[in-house]
This record gives C-alpha cells, sequence and structure tokens, in this order.
C-alpha cells in the first residue's frame, strides 16, 4: 500500500547531513510548531543534522467537539486506556514509516534516525518505534503517554526493544497527566527498553532544563553510545 508523504517544514545543520531528527508536533499544532528549538537544542560538535517537522492531517477531534484540526489521532475518551483512535494511530504509524523510508532514499538509514514526538506526536512515537523490525537510533517521546499499553508486549519486536528511548514530563502537567508518563515509560522499561526518564517542574510544555538533557542524550546517541 503507497502511503502519500506528509508536507513537512525542514532544518538542515550543514551539509550533506548523514543523521535525520523526525520531530513530531503536538494535538492542533503543526510543523512549524518546534522548528525553533533546533538552535537551542543542536551544538557545535554534533555531525550534520536534518530536522524533519511534518504537519499532521486534518481531522476531526471528538473530545474538541468534533473540531478539525491536525491531529495525528482521534481523542474520544478522557480516559487513557480507551483514549486513542487505535485506527488513526495505525495510519499516523504509516505515514511516519513513509518518511522514515524516504530518510534512508536521502542517505539517512533508519539506524541515523532519531524519531522524537511531543503529547500526541510523541504517543505516535512510541506506537512507531515499538512495532519497528529495523531499529531506529532512538526514541523521544516528551509529555505524552505510551497508546495501548495493555497491548504493548505483543506488538513489541526483539529488534525495537534495542533502541534507547529518552522520556520527559512535567510534574504539573495539566493535559497528559504525569503518572501516565511515567507508567508508560514503566511499561517500556519491563519489555526491556532503555528508558532515559525525567521529570520537570512544569506544566504541559518544554524547559530549558529538559532542551539540555535532551541535548547530552542525543549528543551519546551521535557518538555512538
Amino acid at each position: 500500500m503507497d502511503v502519500a508523504l506528509l508536507e513537512t517544514v525542514e532544518r538542515e545543520t550543514g551539509p550533506d547531513p548523514r543523521w535525520t531528527v523526525l520531530w513530531l508536533h503536538g494535538l492542533g499544532a503543526d510543523g512549524h510548531d518546534f522548528a525553533p528549538i533546533v538552535p537551542e537544542l543542536v551544538r557545535r560538535d554534533w555531525p550534520a543534522l536534518r530536522f524533519v517537522f511534518p504537519h499532521a492531517p486534518q481531522r476531526a477531534v471528538t473530545i474538541n467537539g468534533g473540531m478539525r484540526m491536525r491531529a495525528w489521532y482521534d481523542i474520544r475518551n478522557v480516559d487513557f486506556a480507551n483514549r486513542a483512535d487505535e485506527a488513526g494511530i495505525a495510519e499516523s504509524v504509516d505515514q511516519v514509516q513513509a518518511l522514515v523510508d524516504r530518510e534512508a532514499e536521502r542517505g539517512v538509514p533508519a539506524s541515523r534516525l532519531v524519531l522524537a514526538g511531543f503529547s500526541q506526536g510523541g504517543a505516535v512515537a512510541l506506537a512507531t518505534g515499538l512495532s519497528r523490525t529495523q531499529p531506529l537510533a532512538g526514541l523521544v517521546a516528551l509529555s505524552t503517554y505510551l497508546p495501548m499499553h495493555d497491548r504493548a508486549a505483543a506488538l513489541a519486536t526483539p529488534q525495537s526493544r534495542s533502541q534507547p528511548v529518552f522520556m520527559a514530563h512535567g510534574l504539573q502537567d495539566p493535559v497528559v497527566p504525569f503518572r501516565a508518563g511515567e507508567y508508560s515509560a514503566g511499561v517500556l522499561q519491563g519489555l526491556g527498553f532503555a528508558v532515559d526518564w525525567h521529570r520537570y517542574a512544569m506544566p504541559h510544555s518544554v524547559c530549558a532544563e529538559e532542551i539540555r538533557d535532551l541535548g547530552d542524550w542525543l549528543s551519546w546517541r551521535f557518538a555512538g553510545g
């Protein structure tokens, strides 16, 4: 099945990038949302990178009164056990996989691609990583949770468990409760994923300390850690 490529915003930190960071935005935002983070995050000793920020499709979101907005999946229930629209997540996973494949065609294999996401985008990043048979360089999941966590053991592959994970969450998050992120990190650890878990005194957002810690983690990845 052919999957149409999503429109993307791209930033390159140098010529002929050898690594890619594919970053998924949150509900109602778009690919421009995290583009400004590039100069704050990037360090001088890093290899040339391509940041790819795709726009999620427009879709009706049930908990927002059916309003159409950019969303990776519908949210039908505030209960996290039943929150994610499974068909929507599967569709978004396919779209993300298509972007991963395009990077391989552009000379950056999966082994040098970091998949990141914030909130809803982070949930899709984790869902994508969980089912990979060709490991990515790493997964970054910020202020988010693992969807369909009760089936995670069945969905995970032996190859996917080798992918390192950076997870971070705000202690005062009113959108995705801290306990949902903490629980998800525990599920992944129980499956054998190496999860670098961080907590911050912040709401549903990103803070300077988090960017610093993520930068440290990415430096380790780029060095082949």
